[in-house]
């Protein structure tokens, strides 16, 4: 009996010796320092490095090649992570270096075809009366130099007539007021032959022909110019192509505008610059203008005028060239494509997509150390997809090459736009 329970203690003492054996935990293998540029790692356990390939000690998976150091980003301080990203970005962009070089430069902008005004020419009621005839048939229509355009009735007129037909008669030694009489017909659109008629017939006309004192094409001047309505309003009516407003039978007041003569053989293009080249505008500069409605046709000019002042609402600054159309293919309000030559210009020039541009605020991403940090630059001219820089870099500082990319915070942008 005593034999059996010595051989039970024996068999239980064994039992318990293996249970904590079995539950002790198995010491974590140590990592390997590779001894080459090659190593092997777990998949599930990174921290196991070997220099050849294997098993896990761990879990008995393959190991994988692994080139490089544990972490691409191994050597960057916490500190450098946790930075503001208003202000600086951990990022793998590429980098570059600004280029000092000299380059053509040219401005490239878009614009549109309208009227010459300097060829704009009135055609204003010397008196009041009412339309009898009206030659003129619609908008557009070509007209001569003395050609008759509208006769008109004016009770005003026929009694200036009366007055110099009973001096003629009556009073023909009176020398300064026969004069007075003819020269009053004349100031109020009579020409000398209709005087001259008067004066041997004794008979008024009581319908007055008028001529056109210009050539080219009549604008209708929409709707009643009274009351000192503005050349801007009619020109903006002409590009409308409103219907007639002249009608026969309408009385017009004298001073009133009816017709505009434009020269149709000239023309201007108004082309819309950017204020980045505001700055390299000179009058004279050469300018090669395409319609992309009109494939192949380019035009050839110079910068004849820049506006000196900026229209409400609009950020650019415009230009006209004056076009010659004697043949008629151009077409008022058609889009153009403009490209001024400014010269050769020397600077420091950045790709464009190496900056970001917040309106009042230009941003390139320096590159310092493992991170790029925001800085603010000075921008010139902009030549196709360069850009030159006035102030804030050197040729030896480092930037990204992809500035977009990096400012993809809206914080970034509301703290940077606000400095």
């Amino acid at each position: 009996m005593k034999g059996n329970m010595k051989a039970i203690k024996v068999i239980l003492v064994t039992f318990i010796a293996v249970l904590s054996a079995c539950s002790s935990p198995k010491p974590a293998p140590i990592a390997v320092q590779a001894k080459s540029g090659v190593r092997y790692t777990c998949p599930m356990h990174p921290q196991i490095l070997e220099d050849h390939p294997g098993s896990c000690p761990i879990c008995g998976m393959t190991l994988v090649k692994k080139s490089g150091q544990a972490s691409e980003g191994a050597g960057i301080s916490l500190n450098t992570v946790l930075q503001p990203v208003n202000s600086s970005v951990i990022s793998t962009v590429k980098a570059i270096v600004p280029e000092q070089k000299e380059i053509t430069a040219s401005i490239s902008a878009d614009g549109f075809l309208d009227f010459d005004t300097r060829t704009f020419n009135n055609i204003a009621s010397r008196f009041s009366g009412r339309i009898e005839k009206l030659y003129i048939k619609y908008a557009f229509q070509e007209i001569r130099q003395g050609q008759r355009i509208f006769d008109v009735y004016s009770p005003e007129l026929v009694t200036a007539q009366q007055d110099l037909i009973f001096i003629s008669k009556n009073s023909i030694r009176e020398t300064a007021l026969f004069n007075a009489a003819m020269q009053k017909l004349m100031l109020q659109g009579m020409t000398g032959e209709q005087i001259n008629r008067l004066i041997k017939t004794g008979k008024p006309f009581y319908s007055l022909p008028v001529y056109s004192p210009y050539d080219g094409h009549v604008h209708d001047v929409a709707h009643s110019q009274m009351g000192g309505s503005s050349d801007q309003k009619a020109a903006s009516d002409f590009a409308n192509n409103l219907p007639l407003a002249i009608k026969e039978g309408m009385y017009v007041e004298k001073g009133q505008t009816l017709f505009n003569v434009v020269n149709p053989h000239k023309l201007w293009a108004i082309i819309k610059i950017d204020r980045s080249g505001i700055a390299a505008l000179k009058l004279n500069q050469p300018v090669k203008i395409t319609l992309p409605d009109m494939p192949g046709k380019i035009l050839n000019g110079k910068v004849n005028f820049i506006e000196p002042v900026l229209q409400d609402g609009d950020k650019t600054t415009s230009i006209r060239v004056y076009v010659d159309n004697m043949e008629h293919t151009l077409k008022v309000n058609s889009l153009v494509k403009a490209e001024i030559q400014t010269g050769r210009t020397k600077g420091l020039w950045i790709p464009r997509s190496a900056l970001v541009d917040l309106g009042r605020t230009q941003i390139v991403w320096l590159k310092k150390g493992a991170v790029y940090q925001a800085h603010q630059v000075n921008t010139g001219l902009v030549n196709g997809t360069q850009i030159q820089i006035t102030k804030g870099l050197a040729g030896t500082d480092s930037l990204a090459s992809n500035a977009q990319y990096l400012t993809d915070s809206e914080s970034f942008i509301k703290t940077q736009s606000h400095e």
